[in-house]
């Protein structure tokens, strides 16, 4: 990671949302075009959930050269283990696991997702909450400056 940069993690949730055409979660994704500072990272076992429960969304998000679809390593495996004795969801292991502190980032990268309200109870989980609906009269998960809502 450079200085100035920033890194989200979709999960599941988010990843679903981007295949229907979201417009935060695409705005996530479009501005890593603008410039080697900005990415995207998707969990591995998010984008195996999300395609369980959608098909063809994991062959949409591969196509997509702004992301970073992240392999689950043995580091990875040995977090969504502990995780999964904790109680928590397999889906959501992955995510938490890629959004906590390392020496590459230092202060972590949010979770971007549909349902925050699941990582509520972990610590070291920053979330950016994304609308349910794709609805242009829907709240569009942003504050009135534009600024995303974040957790």
């Amino acid at each position: 990671m450079r200085t100035g940069s920033t890194g989200v993690v979709f999960d599941e949730s988010a990843l679903l949302a981007l295949g229907s055409g979201n417009s935060l979660a695409s705005h996530f994704v479009a501005n890593t075009e603008h410039g080697p500072t900005r990415h995207v990272y998707v969990p591995a076992l998010c984008l195996a959930a999300a395609d369980g429960m959608r098909r063809g969304v994991a062959e949409h998000i591969g196509a997509l050269p702004a992301v970073e679809i992240v392999e689950l390593d043995f580091a990875g495996a040995s977090t969504v283990g502990a995780l999964l004795r904790d109680g928590v969801e397999w889906r959501l292991g992955h995510a938490v696991h890629l959004s906590r502190p390392t020496v590459d980032w230092p202060d972590g990268r949010h979770v971007v997702t549909v349902e925050p309200d699941l990582y509520a109870d972990m610590p070291l989980v920053r979330t950016i909450r994304l609308p349910h609906q794709r609805s242009p009269h829907a709240g569009r998960g942003v504050r009135p400056s534009g600024a995303p809502i974040v957790s």
